[in-house]
């Protein structure tokens, strides 16, 4: 048993070799997006369209300025689009399309050190891109609170809910249009429903159940509540217990289905 842990913790350092050796070729590139991306949405949607909003006096958080309510929203879901990019079309493309992953299965790697390889890559770049969100909302002076510093771990939490679960679709799925709709058809619209640029309490009653069962409500609303200083110590580790619950489960179910598909 010792021997197989020793194993799998080196096979998982040897994947993430290989994740970070692939991603020299394009780390230039995603730093550029990861700061450009949230700069474009603060100007477009937080200054432009948050200034009509204060206008009318419309904030979701009467006293706070729009700005100031969105940009903790925005980097709960920018950690949650990276997390989700970087998790499931990877995973699917390393088992179908260039075979890295049934390579790596003949060596002595077993499939959870391959599946932990991966998923700290995926860790590293949520981090990595949350920080840089974040330094451009710091810089800004979008905070209320020193409890902003817990707001970046918090947001790559959020994103590990995802990508943890996410590991495993990419595997299990047959094809890669699956993956496409999942992007397309769950990943964009949790920007809408998960409170990210209004309370869910101004949905229809109907939705809200729906948006409060969604992990990243729940990173949205902790790393606002960090942000702006409102912080209640029940729901918030609610909310933490929560997240940490869907990425443990997520990477039980992932560790099961790489032992499978690796496998078969």
């Amino acid at each position: 048993m010792f021997e197989s842990m020793l194993r799998g913790e080196s096979g998982a350092l040897s994947e993430f070799g290989y994740w970070m050796l692939r991603y020299r070729r394009t780390w230039r590139r995603s730093i550029v997006m990861s700061v450009a991306n949230p700069v474009l949405f603060f100007v477009g949607i937080g200054v432009g369209l948050g200034r009509l909003i204060d206008a009318a006096g419309g904030s979701p958080a009467h006293g706070v300025p729009y700005l100031d309510y969105l940009a903790p929203g925005l980097l709960a879901a920018a950690a949650m689009q990276i997390a989700s990019i970087e998790s499931a079309m990877p995973a699917y493309q390393s088992l179908h399309l260039d075979r890295h992953y049934r390579n790596a299965a003949v060596s002595p790697v077993e499939p959870a050190g391959i599946l932990l390889g991966h998923v700290l890559f995926v860790t590293f770049r949520v981090a990595t891109s949350a920080a840089a969100f974040y330094l451009v909302m710091v810089c800004a002076g979008l905070f209320r609170s020193a409890w902003v510093v817990l707001a970046l771990p918090v947001a790559v939490l959020t994103g590990m809910a995802f990508a943890a679960p996410f590991m495993a679709l990419g595997v299990l799925v047959r094809r890669e249009g699956t993956l496409r709709g999942t992007y397309r058809f769950l990943i964009m619209p949790l920007y809408l429903f998960s409170g990210t640029y209004v309370a869910v309490t101004q949905f229809p009653a109907v939705i809200r159940p729906l948006a409060y069962a969604l992990p990243l409500w729940h990173g949205v609303e902790l790393c606002r509540e960090l942000t702006l200083g409102d912080v209640t110590l029940g729901p918030a580790l609610g909310h933490l217990a929560y997240l940490i619950a869907v990425t443990a489960a997520g990477l039980y179910v992932s560790r099961v289905a790489y032992r499978r598909r690796l496998h078969d």
